[in-house]
């Protein structure tokens, strides 16, 4: 925590180098506060949807619905959180760079592990416009109205959520097959908070 204008302040935990409204394939975990149990319950091994979870759901698929510039890869919503893969596609795919002392083409890429703030979703937001951040900030307040309107005033997100670039299929691949057995492995997982961001 850092002072800044006589009041403490939590830095980012947003990677400083990282453009997040880059191309890239972006793994988010977002959990409810205190990872109270709204969206539903596992039972053998299949997740039932609450009509909270149900909004959840519904938010999630609508964002890539009404943007042109993502899509949805394999997500799943749990009794207390959501795990999910966005892709990002605000450019136009970056040519591949040729190494000519390998011969090899190659696209720099690196991954990150961030707990990211969207609490401060303002006017003067830092979050840019078509980020990883603010496409979370968006859904986490659609969620909201809509579930305090079907009267359930006690629902609240967790400030932060957790992000991971993807770098390489072999990591596309485990975190897919993570999410799709999520709900399989739940019982071994669900009192383990570090399980929720594998």
């Amino acid at each position: 925590m850092t002072l800044y204008k006589n009041k403490y302040r939590i830095e980012s935990a947003r990677c400083q180098n990282w453009d997040y409204t880059s191309n890239g394939y972006y793994f988010v975990t977002i959990c409810t506060q205190n990872r109270q149990y709204f969206f539903g319950d596992v039972v053998a091994g299949k997740m039932q949807l609450s009509p909270v979870g149900q909004i959840v759901a519904e938010e999630w698929q609508k964002t890539a619905e009404i943007r042109s510039y993502i899509e949805l890869d394999e997500w799943v919503i749990m009794p207390n959180h959501l795990h999910g893969i966005i892709i990002i596609k605000n450019q136009p795919t970056p040519p591949l760079v040729e190494t000519p002392r390998w011969g090899v083409s190659q696209q720099e890429e690196e991954t990150f592990h961030r707990n990211v703030s969207t609490t401060t979703m303002t006017a003067k937001s830092r979050l840019k416009p078509k980020s990883v951040g603010s496409i979370i900030g968006q859904i986490k307040t659609a969620c909201t109205k809509r579930i305090w309107k079907a009267g359930f005033d006690d629902f609240e997100w967790q400030d932060r959520f957790y992000d991971h670039i993807i770098r390489d299929d072999r990591s596309l691949h485990n975190i897919q097959q993570y999410i799709i057995n999520n709900p399989v492995k739940w019982e071994l997982d669900k009192n383990n908070p570090a399980n929720l961001y594998m």
